[in-house]
């Protein structure tokens, strides 16, 4: 028997919750799991990433909607997978991407831009 949770956000309001914080933060991380607590290892991985360079960033936890998110993320990025990096209101990736920008030297420009 497969656990599907029960969400008490909409589709519009997750919409909204994800253009608001891409607009309104300059590094947010959409994420399972938050600061605290990160719930799989992408997630926790791409914030060890942020956090050797950030000080302010925001994180998002979509585990409270994860379909919803994974759906109002694909419209901004085309990808479904989490978590998600956006810096200045653009796609950066996921904690791959943040890991080979990491091991090219170029992480600290890309989460300054």
């Amino acid at each position: 028997m497969p656990f599907d949770p029960e969400t008490d956000l909409a589709p519009e309001d997750v919409q909204a919750t994800v253009d608001d914080a891409i607009a309104e933060n300059d590094v947010v991380l959409f994420m399972k799991g938050n600061e605290l607590m990160p719930q799989c290892g992408y997630s926790k991985k791409a914030l060890a990433l942020i956090q050797r360079h950030r000080d302010e960033y925001e994180t998002v936890d979509v585990l409270p909607a994860l379909d919803e998110f994974r759906e109002a993320l694909e419209s901004h990025s085309g990808w479904e997978t989490i978590p998600q990096t956006f810096v200045d209101g653009e796609f950066v990736g996921g904690s791959d991407v943040l890991e080979q920008l990491e091991d090219d030297g170029d992480l600290a420009a890309t989460l300054d831009a």
